[in-house]
């Protein structure tokens, strides 16, 4: 069937190539609807998949299969991709509603939420996200990270923290079976680190990150984990929570039980592995301190549970000498130009995926999914549910959608290409893809101290790069 207003395909623009954005276009797809719908999905990034392939360590078990669903979806060739245009200065809100029906944002969260503490400023104080974009190849971040510190401490307890983490205590040719960029590869080769400290506010109990998450830091060759046990204190409510809930079971199972082993590998007189993560629980940041405006350590206050999962400060502070601390307490959200944008949370202001003006009122066909509509909380099952309301609210609506004045489907092209955007496709990506796999085998298997290691793929890093073989390589495919 037909678009209600003057039977056309519904045109619809998604902003963001993420899991949010594609779990959106694939949804709207597959609804149940009496008309038909041409939906057109953009990029900041030559390459799609969002935060997957810009966002999570690269050594993340989970990583491929998530891939492979979103390259499902994409490769069925009913949403068209556009990578490399940037929504606010390639693309104006005024040139999607000239040319789109409706437009849902999922640009998501890319940004480090603040930590208030002094000495925040100074060098060797990092945001956690800065790091995960330099060692995931990301275009736009420098090529070199000063990893010059032997004892680092990492702020929180989500699966971020352990990320970073993971990927700064590993040895760095323990991760040339993923499609590490050479540029990363030889930073952390080079890097001294020793000691990494995982810091968190509250109890093992409380612990933010997943079960898989928590049992991948066992997997790292040559790296101790070292708990303390004055840090495992459990009060009624988390007792409780152990009781009711098989996640939080799980992660205390595992904890203690490292802990157990930790004791007899001291008493065993084992000898220690060259690296150390440590995991500490019931620790308050208090001050980043430092000498000549550098990182020498970090103060925390002593917590204690109060009956009720929550902690108070006992006022005893404890300092660690570091070199570096990565803040990794949270993601937030950027604003986006001409939609409004709530400060405190991060987030463009919704009901339901609806976006609201400054009064309060739905703006008309202009929407919001995944973590730019609800904050940077939940994984992907949350990204779906969210991905399901906002569509449901979009097909509600359609009947009052503000028409396109340009709504075909070449009107965008011709815009992007007088604007003189080297857009990439999907067909771009498919020659990417292939060109990353093909670095991967020209470099084969690689002799290391873990033994030999096949390099699968190598990531592109440079955004000129990037775009050029996309575009020669669809040209060639066409």
């Amino acid at each position: 069937m037909s678009h209600p207003a003057d039977g056309r395909p519904l045109r619809v623009a998604i902003i963001g190539a993420g899991p949010a954005g594609v779990y959106a276009a694939d949804i709207l797809t597959k609804a149940e609807r009496d008309f038909e719908v041409s939906i057109d999905l953009f990029d900041a990034y030559p390459a799609p998949y969002g935060l997957i392939r810009y966002g999570v360590a690269p050594d993340h078990p989970r990583i491929k299969g998530i891939v492979t669903a979103l390259h499902r979806v994409l490769d069925r060739g009913d949403i068209r991709f556009l990578g490399n245009v940037t929504y606010g200065r390639d693309l104006l809100l005024s040139d999607i509603r000239d040319m789109y029906d409706a437009v849902i944002f999922a640009t998501g969260a890319i940004k480090d939420a603040p930590l208030d503490v002094p000495g925040v400023e100074l060098e060797g104080s990092f945001g956690a996200a800065d790091f995960v974009s330099w060692y995931d190849g990301h275009p736009d971040v420098p090529r070199e990270w000063p990893l010059d510190a032997r004892e680092v401490a990492v702020i929180g307890n989500g699966n971020v923290a352990l990320d970073v983490a993971r990927v700064l205590s590993k040895h760095a040719d323990d991760l040339l079976s993923t499609e590490i960029p050479d540029n990363v590869y030889r930073g952390l080769k080079e890097s001294p680190v020793t000691d990494v400290h995982v810091f968190g506010r509250r109890g093992p109990a409380q612990v933010k990150f997943t079960p898989l998450e928590l049992r991948e830091l066992s997997h790292s060759r040559d790296v101790d984990i070292v708990l303390y046990p004055e840090d495992f204190e459990f009060d009624a409510a988390s007792d409780q929570a152990i009781k009711t809930n098989n996640q939080v079971k799980t992660m205390v199972n595992t904890l203690t039980n490292w802990l157990v082993e930790q004791e007899e590998r001291e008493e065993a007189g084992r000898e220690p592995a060259s690296r150390r993560l440590h995991l500490h629980f019931l620790h308050a940041p208090v001050e980043i301190t430092g000498e000549d405006g550098r990182v020498t350590g970090m103060r925390f206050e002593r917590q204690e549970l109060d009956g009720t999962a929550n902690v108070r400060g006992t006022g005893e502070i404890v300092e660690y000498p570091l070199q570096a601390v990565y803040r990794a307490i949270g993601y937030f959200g950027s604003e986006l130009p001409e939609l409004g944008f709530d400060a405190r949370r991060g987030v463009v202001p919704n009901d339901g995926g609806r976006v609201l003006d400054a009064e309060g009122s739905p703006v008309p066909g202009v929407y919001t999914t995944g973590w730019i509509k609800r904050g940077p909380v939940g994984l992907i099952g949350h990204t779906k549910g969210d991905a399901l309301e906002t569509i449901g609210n979009l097909l509600e609506d359609r009947n009052d959608l503000p028409a396109a004045s340009r709504p075909g489907e070449d009107a965008i092209l011709e815009l992007l290409r007088e604007r003189g955007i080297e857009y990439t496709t999907w067909e771009g990506w498919l020659a990417l893809d292939e060109h990353e796999r093909a670095l991967g085998a020209a470099a084969g298997t690689v002799r290391t101290d873990a033994g030999e290691i096949t390099r699968e793929r190598i990531k592109v890093v440079p955004r000129e790069d990037m775009v050029r073989i996309s575009n020669e390589g669809a040209v060639q495919r066409a």
